[in-house]
């Protein structure tokens, strides 16, 4: 082992405590405002503003189609609005009246990561591999404090004797879970889930959902978009419901789940949570 693979104990603390905790939860870490967005002829987001705050976890409901996914997308520089704005803790709001700049997708994607439904692992990678590349390609952080901290996080979540395997190796749930240990790894400011459950077996689910639930217990901030539905009532300080491409309802869990004030919540909230003849 040559001595710039050699571990180190991680630095800055707990490497799975969220950046600057310690941060007032009353300090909004996002704001957006009138994002809209089409494809083609197809205007899939049509004036969506919301805020998220330190701490906060805020999800995403609604039927599919409804835009949900692209609105995640949009907050991580995958996809571009076409108008609307995007504030980060206070600075400068990146305009999208005017075409946004490499420099504004890059600081959109510095203060948050995501993971995907399909966890996007790289195949040829092993489990430590993938979660080390994004810290250190991209943030250029020493090799030998990003293998400390990826096999720390990967202990937390119980994939540690894994480290070696690849991905075909693994189950389902196992591999979305290094997914968020890869996203974790990079420290975001604000983690982005995109229905992180919806390609697993149902007897899979639950063990991704424990680990997102632990992190929002641990103070992360995020945004989750989930059909998961008693998962956002347990987890969530906010609730969207989404349809149509606009936030039709927002508000606590109990408020959303049990008195909805508009219709289109309640008939998304009927055919969703009937019990099954």
């Amino acid at each position: 082992m040559s001595p710039t693979d050699a571990p180190v104990p991680p630095t800055g603390g707990d490497p799975l405590a969220p950046r600057e905790a310690g941060a007032s939860d009353a300090a909004v870490l996002l704001s957006a405002r009138g994002l809209r967005k089409s494809f083609g002829a197809n205007e899939v987001l049509r004036g969506i503003d919301f805020s998220v705050r330190r701490g906060e976890v805020v999800t995403l409901i609604g039927p599919s189609g409804s835009g949900k996914t692209t609105v995640l997308r949009s907050l991580n520089g995958l996809e571009t609005p076409d108008a609307g704005t995007l504030e980060f803790d206070g600075g400068p709001a990146i305009d999208f009246a005017r075409p946004a700049s490499k420099g504004d997708r890059l600081a959109m994607r510095d203060r948050s990561a995501m993971v995907f439904q399909h966890h996007n692992l790289f195949p040829h990678m092993t489990v430590l591999e993938n979660v080390v590349e994004g810290p250190i390609r991209v943030q250029r952080v020493p090799r030998a404090q990003a293998l400390a901290e990826a096999s720390a996080l990967l202990e937390r979540v119980g994939l540690a004797e894994k480290h070696d395997q690849y991905p075909h190796q693994l189950s389902g749930g196992q591999q979305q879970r290094v997914g968020i240990v890869r996203a974790l790894a990079l420290k975001p400011d604000l983690l982005l889930f995109d229905e992180p459950t919806s390609a697993l077996d149902p007897e899979l689910v639950g063990e991704v959902l424990k680990v997102i639930t632990e992190l929002a217990d641990e103070g992360w901030t995020m945004v989750v978009v989930t059909h998961e539905l008693q998962f956002a009532k347990q987890a969530a300080d906010e609730v969207l419901f989404m349809d149509g491409g606009v936030i039709v309802e927002r508000g606590a869990p109990e408020d959303i789940f049990t008195k909805p004030r508009e219709e289109r919540t309640r008939r998304f909230l009927d055919r969703i949570l009937r019990p099954l003849d």
